[in-house]
């Protein structure tokens, strides 16, 4: 894939956006802000102990061995401390690295539990624009990388402690050759900000192959049936290849870069700043005594002032890429592509299940209206029917009465309220919606009717199950109510799920009730079956639906016939054939279409 082909946010990331970013994540840390703390703290004195034992080391070969005057007591005395230093250095770098590690795990739970809360309360349009491997790969990918940069910008906390107290030491060793060592650190700072500018660039391109690579997956997965029945393994092959290709080649890319920024660029300042340490010292060694305490010390000040930069340059590739997928992360955060807002009211209780559409019109872009002025009544206990080609609108109503979308002009009102003044729980509660194709989820078919609702009993479920006939298949099963349901319910016929879904609708006892194509894809034998239970689940119940068999909807109280989103016809079936329009034209192609078969 070339660069043409590239989302517009796949470049080198500024100072000024990563700082951005940091900003907004320590808001995530913030809940857990103590074991960060705890261990900047500890980095800190970790750092301390590594500048106090080379000077004990020190002072034991300058003053002691040097001089001749060191003792056993003395001997043990140093050897004594140096081992406490040692392993009070160890459990704090265990303590330090088991807090910083700690945090970032709480913080990684925090992040996915918020974002996959966010999700569920994006609107409908959200998931229409992007792709679910995408969605996957920001959830799961990016937040795992999230967290792993909050992990190493420990290192790099540990790194800066590391290189300020091992310069203070080198300063207050020899002054001289301390400030010498400095020359090397605009080169140093050049590289830094070098892999930083390129580095970000890297990983963003990355991260989007490895989002498109998700989405592929994902899509093949989801559609393998329909790929070997239509042969497309070939064809769907090539396409993962491409794909997988790209994500390679930007893995490759990754890999040259950090090869050749990190690690060996520093041991390269390290070793050229032990050639000059060692070159200031050897010249005054020819015209005065050097200490070989003080050669010993300066250069472990140096490894420790460079060795914690590698460590540090290593983490980059790593911050970089934290930086990239928090980036990605915050974006979610930030899409304000959020589900209609709902203005309850207190008192705000659907009772009736009176429905009325006035003059609405609506649009899934906003600019090109699927709804044109829209406008009819459901009565309380009555069914209504809406009919029409594909596109005409129909799928469009429901959407507008469940709230997936906002409506742009005209009135959506229940029992003569507008619908905005219900809270979101007492639509969900009081409105049951049927889709065309059923979705099951994992468990039992006990839980996929309850739906997780603690507050409804077994013999509620069963008590559902049986008034839409769906007991009489369950009855029969191995475990019953019990019997495990998994990925999508596709061990059971589409007719089998269908009757699951009604019953789940039904336990919930809905006030409206809304059937979207329900028994398109069953057969006419389960059909006659969910006909039976529908007919006593509309008893007392406002009824919506869409009908896709006309066959089905010949005694709604009220038809309305949809094109290019008007209502173009409307009544009771025998007063639209009467009118031989629309109506009368589309049973007498469905009839035709009957006899042909």
């Amino acid at each position: 894939m070339t660069d043409k082909h590239e989302s517009a946010w796949a470049h080198s990331m500024t100072t000024r956006e990563q700082w951005t970013v940091i900003k907004r994540l320590l808001k995530f840390a913030a809940p857990y802000k103590w074991f960060f703390i705890g261990s900047i703290v500890l980095s800190a004195v970790i750092s301390g102990v590594n500048v106090f034992l080379p000077w004990l080391l020190q002072t034991y070969m300058d003053r002691y061995l040097r001089a001749g005057n060191a003792t056993i007591v003395i001997m043990w005395l140093f050897a004594g401390l140096y081992f406490f230093g040692m392993l009070m250095r160890a459990l704090m770098q265990f303590w330090q690295n088991y807090t910083s590690t700690m945090g970032a795990e709480y913080m990684l739970e925090n992040v996915r539990r918020q974002l996959f809360s966010q999700l569920h309360g994006k609107g409908m349009r959200y998931f229409d624009q992007t792709p679910g491997g995408s969605i996957l790969s920001r959830l799961m990918n990016d937040t795992m990388t999230f967290s792993n940069f909050w992990a190493l910008l420990n290192t790099l906390i540990l790194a800066i402690f590391a290189v300020i107290s091992s310069f203070i030491a080198m300063y207050f060793t020899d002054v001289t050759v301390a400030l010498w060592t400095l020359v090397l650190v605009p080169f140093l700072g050049v590289t830094i900000w070098y892999y930083q500018r390129y580095s970000s660039k890297v990983y963003r391109r990355m991260r989007e192959r490895l989002s498109e690579l998700n989405t592929k997956l994902a899509e093949a997965i989801t559609g393998i049936s329909v790929i070997q029945e239509f042969r497309q393994e070939r064809r769907t092959a090539a396409n993962f290849e491409t794909t997988n290709q790209a994500y390679y080649d930007t893995r490759k890319a990754m890999i040259r870069t950090n090869s050749l920024l990190l690690s060996p660029m520093i041991n390269l300042f390290y070793a050229l700043g032990t050639v000059i340490v060692l070159s200031i010292f050897g010249m005054r060694g020819l015209h005065e005594v050097v200490a070989a305490g003080v050669i010993y010390a300066f250069i472990t000040y140096l490894n420790n002032f460079y060795s914690p930069m590698s460590n540090m340059m290593d983490s980059l590739s790593d911050f970089q890429n934290g930086m990239v997928a928090g980036s990605r992360v915050l974006r979610v955060v930030d899409d304000q592509t959020l589900a209609p807002k709902q203005h309850p009211v207190a008192d705000a209780k659907i009772t009736r299940g009176k429905v009325e559409f006035r003059h609405v019109t609506f649009a899934y872009d906003r600019e090109h209206p699927v709804l044109r002025d829209v406008s009819f009544v459901a009565e309380p206990g009555q069914t209504v029917a809406l009919v029409g080609q594909t596109g005409s609108g129909k799928t469009s109503t429901i959407n507008v009465l469940m709230r997936f979308y906002e409506f742009q002009s005209g009135e959506v009102l229940i029992d003569d309220r507008d619908i905005r003044d219900y809270p979101a729980e007492e639509l969900r509660t009081k409105m049951g919606l049927v889709l065309q194709e059923p979705q099951l989820f994992y468990g039992d078919i006990q839980t996929n009717i309850r739906m997780f609702n603690s507050d409804i009993s077994d013999a509620q479920v069963h008590q559902a199950a049986h008034f839409v006939q769906a007991d009489d298949f369950i009855d029969q099963l191995p475990q019953g109510y019990a019997t495990p349901v998994l990925e999508r319910g596709t061990e059971y016929s589409a007719g089998q799920r269908q009757l699951i879904t009604f019953a789940r609708t039904v336990v919930t006892d809905p006030k409206i009730l809304i059937l979207d194509e329900a028994t398109a894809n069953v057969d006419t034998e389960t059909e006659t079956m969910i006909q039976t239970g529908l007919s006593r689940i509309q008893e007392n119940r406002t009824t919506i639906a869409i009908a896709h068999r006309l066959s089905t909807i010949q005694n709604a109280d009220l038809i309305l016939v949809l094109n290019h989103g008007k209502i173009v016809e409307r009544g009771t079936n025998d007063e639209l054939m009467q009118k031989q329009g629309y109506y009368y034209d589309m049973i007498q192609l469905q009839n035709a279409a009957h006899v042909d078969d």
